[in-house]
């Protein structure tokens, strides 16, 4: 019998099926940037108002003026567990119905959650990233994987955040002068000095970058 081929969009799985996917489909993201215009950027949140329900809201910015042009969200059950570090198997199906009623297509993505910067390298923002086909940032309110230091108190400070290896798999990035850090990576189609530039140029009044904030709110979580 042929090995099954490793399927980004292949979410019923068991946890162990989950783990050794993610291994595999770590090798097709992309840490390059190709210098598209973004006109328009998709931002996604997903929040669980009951255990078994899950709300996913998609809002599409225009770029670089951060106004919001369209939103989308779908209200379903929820088919995966809650389990650390296989948050995409649970997020990305609700996700994947509210982006089929989208009528723009965005540019780039903006995920509430982990990039590479994940104990597997491929967190939800690099698997949503790889499944659309489009540059995906992960930008996370707190750590998940890697160590670091604390960055600069000032905005646009920041530290790398590093594996085991030593090798860099993120940024903490300050946003807002004197208050806490957020977590971004590498999606997917993107490197890092680009996606730190992109956050910082979608924050401008408050520590999460406007689009995720508004994805926020249209999912139902509190700020």
């Amino acid at each position: 019998m042929k090995p099954r081929k490793a399927d980004p969009a292949r979410f019923a799985v068991t946890p162990s099926e989950g783990i050794a996917l993610q291994k595999e489909l770590k090798g097709l993201v992309r840490k390059h940037w190709d210098g598209r215009p973004i006109r328009h950027i998709a931002a996604t949140d997903v929040h669980f108002p009951a255990r078994s329900s899950a709300r996913a809201a998609v809002v599409i910015v225009s770029y670089p003026v951060l106004e919001v042009v369209e939103t989308a969200v779908h209200e379903g059950p929820v088919t995966y567990p809650y389990i650390p570090g296989l948050l995409s198997f649970r997020e990305i199906p609700p996700l994947l119905m509210a982006w089929q009623k989208l009528k723009i297509a965005p540019d780039l993505l903006l995920c509430d959650g982990q990039g590479i910067a994940h104990p597997r390298g491929f967190g939800l923002a690099s698997h949503l990233g790889l499944v659309l086909g489009l540059p995906s940032i992960g930008c996370a309110k707190s750590p998940l994987f890697g160590s670091f230091d604390e960055p600069g108190p000032l905005k646009g400070g920041r530290a790398p955040i590093r594996d085991g290896s030593n090798r860099t798999i993120g940024t903490v990035l300050r946003t807002r002068d004197g208050v806490n850090p957020i977590f971004v990576s590498v999606g997917h189609l993107i490197d890092l000095r680009t996606a730190v530039r992109i956050v910082l140029s979608c924050t401008t009044r408050f520590r999460i970058p406007d689009p995720l904030r508004a994805a926020h709110r249209l999912a139902g979580g509190n700020l």
